[in-house]
């Protein structure tokens, strides 16, 4: 078995982007939103905020309270949408009830949504287009992929999970008429009956489901290329959504968790961020 490793990867792509940000005639400017105290949220920020300062990228701090009114973030991030030192602009999920994650996502110009998720970059992913953003664990998954010459083209591709953030976006990336894609992809969910007849014909078997070490041994045919999305809770640990000790032992090729695709969506909303930056420039 042959692990995928997306930090070592991860590590070797902020390098390259450090030596690109180095020649702009300016620093890329990336906007943290962070609405209320969640502890989960915190870290995550402070990680992809680490990897900014890391390679060159300005990295402006916005925190709100977890009341905040809708309309104050909207001004706030149409103010930001004219800052021309701003490139990207992330909003920190999960949000709280009284706010639409919708109205908010919308809010972003698609030029500075560098996390991939206005409509206008996500309808630009579905028909195929090279002028949006790919949402960064879709494109950091295609990425690792293609370090490690896996090919999906011809390939069943299963993908348990049907989240915008992840299962959707994937799927049509995966699908497009492209050497690097042209898979057979099919999306199963908590709703798919049979779904271990599904899972069992994959070449190619993605868990993006949420569930902690849903994957495991009966789910996998002997040679697959298992990728574990899961980032799971458990105490101090954090675990997938595949029983990885389970798992290895029938899979050509597995990601850990951590040190799997978890970097490389740090790693691809960086590439997002420079690549919004050249343009702009």
């Amino acid at each position: 078995m042959i692990l995928l490793d997306g930090k070592k990867l991860s590590l070797q792509i902020l390098h390259d982007l450090k030596k690109k940000v180095g020649v702009l005639t300016r620093p890329p400017g990336l906007a943290f939103i962070l609405i209320g105290d969640n502890p989960a949220s915190q870290t995550y920020v402070r990680m992809k905020k680490q990897a900014s300062e890391d390679i060159g990228i300005a990295s402006k701090d916005h925190q709100f309270p977890i009341d905040v009114p809708e309309k104050t973030l909207l001004s706030h991030i149409a103010t930001l949408n004219q800052d021309p030192t701003i490139d990207g602009i992330l909003i920190q999920q999960p949000f709280p009830p009284h706010l639409s994650a919708s109205t908010l996502m919308e809010a972003v110009h698609p030029d500075k949504d560098v996390d991939g998720f206005h409509p206008i970059n996500m309808g630009r992913l579905l028909l195929g287009e090279k002028n949006g953003f790919i949402p960064c664990t879709p494109h950091g998954i295609h990425k690792l992929l293609q370090a490690y010459k896996i090919s999906c083209s011809g390939k069943h591709v299963v993908i348990v999970g049907r989240s915008n953030i992840v299962g959707k976006p994937l799927a049509a990336l995966l699908m497009q008429k492209s050497p690097t894609a042209n898979a057979t992809v099919t999306v199963a969910h908590s709703q798919t009956h049979n779904l271990k007849d599904l899972t069992l014909s994959a070449d190619i078997l993605i868990a993006a489901i949420g569930q902690p070490h849903f994957i495991n041994s009966s789910f996998v045919k002997p040679g697959a290329v298992v990728i574990d999305v899961g980032i799971n809770r458990q105490g101090s640990h954090i675990i997938g959504d595949v029983d990885f000790v389970q798992v290895a032992k029938l899979a050509s090729h597995l990601t850990p968790v951590p040190g799997g695709i978890g970097p490389m969506t740090i790693a691809m909303l960086m590439s997002n961020t420079v690549l919004s930056c050249e343009r702009r420039l």
